[in-house]
């Protein structure tokens, strides 16, 4: 397989969206996975804010801009990484429809898969119905149960909704919770989270072990489900005789 697509949603707005591909980033990079990111978000930029070296605007609504995420797949065998806006979904499965992207990403080898953010409110799983019934059957999917957005997640475990999505193959995880003032640390300092497990100029001790313990928790499903849905710099090497990025920590 070429590349990946990784489209990361869910929807409503202050589900995690952006905390979440942001983690994918540093994910990548601290495992050494090739990617690159595009941020859909006009008003915030999260993606752009805190990743900007692997990051790139792009607007859903304009086929022209959209069209990159495909082109850039298509360079190189990468994980390209899309922070979905609040509200995305009418442009996105539009433009998704328009271009068969379907049938064009199995063409060219082009791996699709959608990361569902959930919390623990009642809308989250009608989106999940939602998105289900979208569901093509060639791409993935994994839903998302952020922990730093829910605590109780017995409605949605109990609904026909995760039976559904389970028996369509799709893979359930857990992101726990951080510490939310340590949360609002990282976002005020704008720094990536190797910045604010690592540097002491950004968060003070107690804070940067907070999101150490976080990322180590974080990073356990990811890393089970790696070998499935990311690239691995291995195959990027054999496909590229030259790299054309340096993965190194961000600050």
């Amino acid at each position: 397989m070429l590349s990946n697509i990784h489209f990361v949603g869910g929807e409503k707005g202050g589900i995690g969206k952006s905390v979440f591909a942001r983690l994918l980033a540093q994910h990548h990079i601290d495992r050494e996975l090739p990617f690159c990111a595009f941020d859909s978000d006009r008003s915030h930029g999260a993606m752009l804010r805190f990743y900007g070296d692997y990051s790139a605007p792009v607007a859903l609504d304009a086929f022209d801009s959209a069209d990159l995420i495909v082109e850039t797949a298509l360079e190189q065998p990468q994980d390209v990484i899309v922070d979905l806006a609040a509200q995305t979904a009418t442009p996105l499965f539009q433009w998704i429809d328009d271009n068969d992207l379907m049938s064009l990403a199995a063409d060219e080898g082009i791996g699709l898969v959608f990361w569902h953010l959930m919390d623990d409110g009642a809308d989250s799983i009608a989106l999940l119905r939602g998105m289900l019934q979208r569901r093509d059957g060639r791409e993935h999917l994994v839903v998302v149960r952020n922990r730093g957005r829910g605590r109780n997640f017995g409605r949605f475990d109990d609904s026909s909704e995760r039976a559904n999505a389970e028996q369509a193959g799709a893979v359930l995880m857990d992101l726990p919770a951080l510490h939310e003032a340590t949360m609002r640390k990282v976002d005020h300092q704008a720094v990536s989270f190797w910045a604010a497990a690592n540097n002491r100029d950004a968060m003070g001790l107690m804070d940067r072990q907070r999101v150490k313990v976080w990322l180590r928790k974080a990073y356990l499903p990811l890393d089970h489900i790696a070998q499935t849905l990311f690239v691995a710099r291995a195959a990027a090497d054999a496909a590229t005789p030259s790299p054309t990025l340096a993965f190194e920590p961000a600050l």
